[in-house]
């Protein structure tokens, strides 16, 4: 093996490792989300640009969603209980109910109706008073607004408003109060098993639509370049009877051969790293790939000694995390590029439950898999016939997902968020297809906010 150190278009290997000590660094804002954590979701009601008692939240509903939700309660109905809940567009005027004029959807308290774009309701669901709690909610996958009462749903309508909406809540009558609840605080209404049951179906609506034979190619891409050798041998004696022999062009962007290199080698490494056992894998890459490890100084030596530094931590040996961290850390101290993390995982010494403090993240298995990561990507880039360094950081699956996404939510925002309903289904059975194959990857296995109140 080359001692060399691989330079491919402009980008040397030490990039590579650069990369994923920002993914490790990524780890101390993570915030549990089934959705893109870039979106900014509703927090309040806009009581600054209200009119009467019409409020509308402060952030349109997120659009980067399978499902958006939110939640009233209504404290006092008051002497008429003219109540409503919906979503409304920002070209409207906030002067009457939602429903009652163009741009807006509502369903209303006093009658059960529900009224979208003009002052005629239709039957929908029962009236809702006092000690009543009524959500409202966009489906994306299904393109409707459904409404809910104590925890049920009342009823779905198509959702035929484009561009930002906005929740909105309505209060005209004397003495009515109201609680809304834009996801602090837990809801009545079972919105994860919701979720769950709309990505059943669209998992079921996926199964029906054949895909061709290339996408075996690029699943075995995928267990390929992660080294999930025992999977990938499963999903092939799997795929023996269903999948005809295909052969995809390598001036399509596809070389096997760039991920097969060294796979018994990185599947072995990945193992180590994920049991903890760094001494052990630091030992293998002297011995198979001392140029990776030669510089002590390197992003990849740096998330290894530190990850070794961690797994002295989970098992409670202090002592030795302290020695460990003076004769290996310390080196790092002063180079602001490892600044950050080195203070992290430091401070993991802290705290007598260091898994439940804000450094936490360092113990979670996640971090496991940025080593395991890094070690695989290192070695990828010293395959002598690699064309392109970055193609290590990515599977082909992976980079064909984010063209994917990257296309459907363009699509949803070019078409006012009305997505067709082949982008739908592909989107929901990629992430299906995608969630089973990183599962089984990654245990490589076989195929067998406090409430806003409002009174008037």
């Amino acid at each position: 093996m080359s001692n060399n150190t691989n330079i491919t278009n402009g980008h040397s290997d030490r990039d590579l490792g650069l990369w994923f000590l920002e993914q490790s660094r990524l780890g101390s804002a993570r915030v549990p989300t089934d959705m893109d954590e870039d979106e900014e979701a509703p927090t309040e009601l806009n009581t600054i640009n209200s009119s009467g008692g019409f409020l509308v939240a402060n952030k349109p509903a997120p659009v980067k969603r399978l499902v958006y939700y939110f939640e009233i309660y209504v404290k006092d109905a008051g002497t008429k209980g003219q109540i409503a809940i919906g979503f409304t567009s920002e070209s409207f005027k906030m002067r009457r109910q939602p429903g009652w004029e163009a741009n807006s959807c509502g369903y209303h308290g006093d009658d059960g109706l529900l009224y979208r774009g003009h002052g005629k309701g239709e039957a929908f669901g029962p009236t809702y008073t006092s000690g009543d709690r009524v959500g409202g909610g966009i489906n994306y996958a299904s393109q409707e607004f459904f409404f809910t009462k104590n925890g049920a749903v009342v009823g779905t309508v198509p959702k035929d408003m484009k561009g930002p909406l906005f929740p909105t809540i309505a209060v005209h009558s004397q003495n009515e109060e109201v609680q809304v609840n834009f996801g602090q605080q837990p809801f009545a209404f079972d919105l994860k098993e919701f979720e769950a049951q709309e990505r059943m179906k669209q998992q079921r609506l996926f199964e029906k639509i054949s895909l061709p034979t290339v996408s075996h190619g690029i699943v075995r891409s995928y267990l390929l370049h992660y080294g999930y050798e025992d999977t990938l041998d499963s999903f092939d004696l799997a795929s023996k009877t269903i999948v005809p022999p295909v052969h995809i062009a390598q001036e399509n962007g596809f070389d096997e051969q760039d991920v097969v290199f060294a796979l018994n080698e990185r599947k072995t490494l990945r193992q180590l790293i994920r049991n903890g056992e760094i001494d052990s894998a630091l030992g293998k890459l002297r011995e198979w790939y001392p140029q990776i490890v030669q510089d002590d100084k390197s992003a990849t030596c740096f998330l290894l000694h530190c990850q070794k530094f961690i797994e002295l931590v989970r098992v409670g040996a202090l002592e030795e995390a302290v020695k460990y961290g003076r004769m290996e850390l310390a080196k790092f101290f002063g180079l602001p590029v490892f600044e950050d993390l080195v203070q992290d995982c430091v401070a993991l010494l802290a705290y007598e439950r260091p898994q439940e403090s804000s450094v936490g993240y360092l113990l979670e298995e996640s971090q496991r898999e940025v080593v395991a990561d890094t070690v695989n990507a290192m070695i990828l880039s010293t395959n002598p016939n690699l064309k392109d360094s970055q193609s290590c950081l990515h599977s082909y699956l992976e980079r064909l997902l984010r063209q994917l996404t990257a296309c459907c939510l363009e699509r949803r925002l070019l078409s006012g968020d009305q997505v067709s309903h082949i982008l739908n289904c592909f989107s929901t059975k990629q992430t299906g297809l995608v969630s089973s194959i990183l599962y089984r990857g990654a245990h490589d296995v076989s195929l067998s906010q406090t409430d806003t109140s409002f009174a008037v």
